[in-house]
């Protein structure tokens, strides 16, 4: 006969039971749970950025690559053919107005300056001399010519004096034309003199300035040489760093060589360079952020280089505060370039899921989702971005790198 079954087995097959059903459902949500998750991909949010929409200012801008530079760079060359006779200051100091640097052989411009000086007293002398013959020389045809007058008065006298007899028959006709000849020929010595004089002086006087001006000439090239013999003692023009020496003692220099450079020590421009696909956008006067960690430094670009190297082009930014205690020389630093202002439009911060204008696909959260949708994106620089339709105020999108996503039309966003 059957037997009834124990109140304890009914309550362990009931214990059973209950633990079997568990481990089903458990089995069940968590397959189900899988599933979601193949079927239904999703990130959470700490896993992205998100930036919101809001209303503000924004710009356009081109970003550049800058260095800085100093707004005043002296460099310094040798004035000759020379070499380094003695180092005496070091490159990265700071030097003072004035203060020697180094010093140049001047051995060669100081025997050029001795050999300028002798031609210069040459000069001299020769002017002193031909001063002393043209004297010499007038005085003695002012001499000439005072006894050429004597005898053309005598010989006026004998002329006259032969016309009267001749008119009453008493000289000859020969007496009477050799006084008139001897009339003639005085007067022609005469004239002859006189000019003699006059181009004695001429003549004399041109050599005397011909002499001044070869001396003048030598005046001036002794100047030179006395102004690359101060050279020789290079000396700092103005206070500031010394960027740059050639410190070897002994070494030949050719004319015009780089042997130092001077820098000011705190006022600074900013060298940019940027793409010379953006050159047409470029002009002089145009606002620029100047951007070093994390601080920004207003200016404006002042000359943009004409000339295009290797796809680059090169423009010099002056800053609104050249001494910004920041700025060093040589500071590598980012350059934006402002080509255009909005006081008030919808933007939102840029991030690697925004690809610079133009319509284009973005991600916005909504009820712990990522719901993709078509915007429009207008101005916009490395910060900020303009949405000019497809999103407004308020509004959440994902600015991060979600490539792996880009085929989703959405995704799960979880906490």
């Amino acid at each position: 006969m059957d037997q009834a079954l124990s109140h304890d087995t009914l309550k362990k097959r009931w214990r059973k039971t209950i633990l079997l059903l568990a481990v089903i459902a458990i089995t069940v949500t968590g397959a189900a749970w899988a599933v979601n998750r193949i079927v239904s991909p999703g990130v959470t949010l700490g896993e992205i950025r998100v930036g919101q929409v809001r209303v503000g200012a924004i710009d356009n801008t081109i970003n550049a690559a800058g260095v800085v530079i100093p707004v005043r760079e002296e460099q310094l060359s040798s004035p000759n053919q020379s070499r380094i006779s003695k180092v005496i200051a070091k490159a990265g100091q700071t030097v003072h107005a004035g203060e020697l640097l180094m010093v140049l052989d001047d051995h060669t411009i100081r025997l050029a300056i001795d050999n300028l000086r002798e031609q210069i007293s040459q000069q001299d002398i020769k002017s002193q001399v031909l001063t002393m013959e043209m004297d010499a020389n007038l005085k003695k045809i002012a001499s000439e010519i005072e006894l050429l007058e004597l005898d053309l008065q005598s010989n006026k006298v004998k002329l006259s004096r032969y016309q009267k007899l001749g008119a009453i028959g008493i000289t000859s006709a020969v007496d009477l034309q050799a006084a008139e000849l001897a009339v003639k020929r005085n007067e022609v010595q005469l004239r002859q003199h006189k000019e003699s004089l006059t181009d004695t002086r001429r003549t004399t006087l041109s050599n005397i300035e011909a002499a001044r001006l070869q001396k003048s000439i030598f005046q001036k090239q002794m100047e030179l040489q006395q102004r690359l013999l101060e050279q020789t003692q290079v000396k700092a023009p103005f206070d500031g760093l010394l960027s740059w020496m050639l410190a070897e003692e002994g070494a030949s220099l050719n004319t015009g060589q780089l042997i130092a450079k001077v820098s000011e020590l705190n006022n600074f421009k900013v060298e940019a360079t940027v793409s010379d696909f953006y050159a047409r956008y470029l002009n002089p006067g145009q606002k620029v952020r100047v951007e070093y960690s994390g601080q920004i430094m207003p200016g404006e670009v002042q000359t943009i280089l004409p000339e295009i190297q290797n796809g680059t082009v090169k423009l010099i930014v002056v800053l609104d505060k050249a001494n910004h205690p920041s700025l060093r020389h040589k500071l590598r630093v980012e350059v934006n370039i402002i080509t255009e202002q909005k006081a008030r439009s919808l933007i939102v911060e840029n991030g690697p899921a925004i690809s610079g204008k133009g319509r284009q696909d973005v991600y916005v959260l909504e009820d712990g989702r990522a719901v993709k949708r078509s915007v429009q994106i207008g101005l916009g620089d490395s910060k900020m971005v303009e949405i000019l339709q497809g999103a407004k105020e308020g509004d959440r999108l994902v600015i991060s790198d979600i490539s792996n996503l880009r085929h989703l039309s959405s995704f799960r966003v979880s906490q």
